[in-house]
């Protein structure tokens, strides 16, 4: 398994219990988290389920997790109308937790409309710093809400694919369900 892609965050001093979820997909089976100020994290097949979990702890401080989808019938409904082509943007609360230049990029990333895509180098250049690109790919990296902030429509200047958590064969995916095709 790899390693879960979120890693910002402030390390947290409190306590929370987070809800637990799981959905299938077109991209595979997704892992909802969230706790009373909105959802945390959505993670793909390929991360450990302890990976994220441990991050989890880190940035509450202590995660108590429970098995609970009722919490996420929001956001199960949302990513459904998404993967049916009925949603172009979500509508969720929210507790991105990350330090405040990811939350910038996420920022940038999340004003990326549906069925568009932008380079590294325009994001760095959205959030002011334009020769930060490996640092906006680092933020993407760390992206704990995948999907809800759509760092798949990020893509390199030359318009390939690089990076992505779900892998680029999801990356190329989703990109192609929201019209975009990369390499035509």
């Amino acid at each position: 398994m790899a390693e879960m892609v979120a890693k910002g965050g402030r390390p947290g001093a409190g306590q929370a219990t987070v809800s637990r979820t799981e959905i299938d997909s077109p991209i595979g089976p997704l892992a909802l988290y969230g706790a009373t100020e909105g959802l945390m994290a959505i993670v793909f097949p390929r991360h450990s389920r302890a990976a994220v979990e441990a991050w989890l702890d880190r940035v509450i401080g202590r995660a108590r997790i429970v098995d609970d989808g009722e919490v996420h019938e929001a956001a199960i409904g949302q990513l459904r109308e998404y993967f049916a082509g009925r949603r172009r943007e979500f509508d969720l609360d929210l507790d991105l937790r990350g330090t405040p230049f990811q939350r910038r990029v996420w920022d940038a990333v999340r004003a990326v409309p549906y069925g568009q895509t932008r380079s590294y180098r325009e994001v760095a250049a959205a959030v002011g710093q334009p020769t930060a690109t490996r640092a906006v790919g680092a933020a993407n990296g760390a992206n704990p809400l995948p999907l809800i902030v759509p760092c798949h429509r990020v893509i390199g200047s030359s318009g390939g694919l690089h990076g992505y958590g779900g892998g680029l064969d999801v990356k190329a995916k989703l990109l192609a369900l929201e019209g975009v095709i990369i390499g035509a």
